[in-house]
């Protein structure tokens, strides 16, 4: 009853109403037709449409569990590592728990260093997907095999305010307090100068709302702490990203040199990469994503990041209703998660896969309660936007 029987993929672009983030510095659309392009000042490829990964887990009694990859560029990348190398070794094997099937999964490419990049967004997917069977299987919620939910409600923070002027983004700002939404993050990155005006412009149309920054990677460490003093000034909720990605010890240097605290964790896989990170005090609130890390590792890290009393708030960006569920789910589980993103263009993306929507908003998203994820995804919808994509 409890044997894989299969292990599908699906590879899902999904064109919205506009583009993740917006329109481009230059004021122009990214649509799909321009395929991948970097958004200057940041140095990452970016795609005009919502781009994703899906895996289905059949048991042999035919509960499904389903998972997703955060894969915003190239998902058809860690389809192919699930095809190729994860569901040959997954089908046949009994379902008792999660974690002995990841130990397996893991183990099959890390000697090669795999746990990291496209191989590591397709184990997370199959790792989601196995979490969200087991619970199927348990009549169990994800919140719950962890050990239990420590609330029904995940409070959100307003990500991203896609205008092109800070005119614009101040009065979306000012719209979302009167939503309700008390926390916001700025998707800078774009010179000391104009990350400040635009501070300054949404903390004068929003005064109640707290604002935290994200430079995208974008800073030297001078420049880093010298926006972070500023920010510091200003009672920043926190800074993101401030440095190149590899650079440990620049950002422990910037931690040292401020108090607003410095966010990391979006481009990291496993709790490797963080155990060297906390223990170099290089940051102050971590942020994996749980559809890069999957399930099992997201809670190891919740576990690291609380031995260094450090705070985790999960990232989520382009992730569609599943990734979403399990962002939700290790963040009600979690002791020290004080917040959740919510990015309005992607929520309502989001959606379209699940039968019944998720409870999100700009103050919080509602825990679902069913076993597993607790949402019910649409296979025919699913295979549908599969072959448009």
């Amino acid at each position: 009853m409890r044997r894989i029987a299969d292990v599908t993929t699906f590879v899902l672009k999904l064109s919205g109403p506009r583009a993740y983030l917006g329109a481009l510095e230059d004021g122009s659309e990214l649509g799909r037709e321009r395929g991948y392009v970097v958004r200057e000042p940041w140095r990452s490829l970016y795609s005009g449409r919502f781009e994703t990964m899906l895996v289905r887990i059949t048991a042999e009694d035919g509960t499904e569990g389903w998972g997703e990859a955060l894969a915003p560029v190239g998902p058809e990348i860690p389809a192919a590592v699930v095809e190729r190398l994860l569901a040959g070794w997954l089908t046949g094997r009994e379902l008792t728990g999660v974690r002995p099937l990841w130990d397996g999964l893991r183990d099959l490419m890390r000697e090669r260093g795999h746990l990291v990049g496209h191989q590591a967004d397709a184990l997370a997917a199959v790792d989601i997907a196995l979490w969200d069977l087991y619970g199927k299987l348990t009549g169990l919620s994800v919140a719950q095999l962890l050990g239990g939910g420590r609330r029904e409600t995940v409070p959100a923070y307003v990500s991203g305010l896609p205008r092109p002027t800070d005119a614009e983004r101040a009065a979306l700002a000012a719209d979302w307090a009167q939503r309700g939404a008390s926390r916001v993050k700025l998707a800078l990155g774009k010179g000391i100068e104009a990350d400040l005006a635009t501070f300054d412009a949404v903390a004068e149309a929003a005064p109640a709302m707290r604002i935290a920054v994200d430079a995208h990677w974008a800073y030297s460490i001078g420049e880093a702490i010298e926006l972070g003093s500023e920010l510091d000034r200003r009672h920043a909720l926190f800074f993101e990203a401030p440095l190149v990605p590899e650079d440990s010890a620049g950002h422990a240097e910037l931690v040292s040199r401020i108090t607003t605290p410095v966010a990391v964790g979006e481009a990291m896989r496993n709790r490797y990469e963080f155990a060297d990170w906390l223990g170099r005090r290089a940051l102050r609130i971590a942020q994996p994503d749980v559809a890069r890390t999957g399930i099992t590792e997201a809670s190891s890290i919740a576990e690291l990041a609380a031995a260094h009393h450090v705070r985790i708030a999960y990232h989520h960006s382009v992730g569609l209703g599943i990734a979403l569920a399990a962002g939700i789910h290790v963040s009600a589980a979690g002791a020290g998660v004080p917040f959740f993103e919510y990015q309005p263009d992607t929520v309502p993306m989001a959606q379209r896969i699940l039968r019944d929507p998720l409870t999100a908003g700009p103050t919080g998203f509602a825990v679902p309660t069913g076993p597993g994820l607790g949402v019910e995804v649409d296979a025919e919808t699913v295979r549908t936007l599969a072959k448009e994509s």
